[in-house]
């Protein structure tokens, strides 16, 4: 065999490797989409096991989120956090109010 020979070119066995790097190219392109599918579908996931009252919000937001990725970063705060503990929280330090904010945890 020579440096400039080429194995597997001409064979049954060429065939069979460019179908088997075709499928490998295939299978991986479609699993980087729906693993990004999986991750940008989060918020909307989150906000209907925890019966967000602002899922048509975080529903928007989501899909915006494929355009503008700031968009998206808005919708996973939205549905990951709790706005209703966290003002309370931030009142509660805003007034200076120790006991409170000593027994309540985020």
């Amino acid at each position: 065999m020579s440096l400039l020979s080429v194995p597997f070119v001409g064979t049954s066995a060429d065939t069979a490797l460019h179908v088997v790097s075709g499928i490998v190219l295939v299978a991986s392109v479609v699993a980087a989409v729906y693993g990004f599918w999986r991750i940008h579908e989060l918020p909307i996931n989150k906000a209907h096991s925890k019966d967000h009252h602002q899922l048509g919000l975080i529903t928007a937001l989501t899909w915006i989120g494929f355009i503008w990725h700031w968009v998206w970063v808005l919708a996973v705060i939205i549905a990951f956090v709790d706005m209703e503990k966290a003002i309370i929280r931030l009142r509660d330090i805003w007034h200076g109010d120790k006991n409170k904010t000593e027994n309540t945890s985020c």
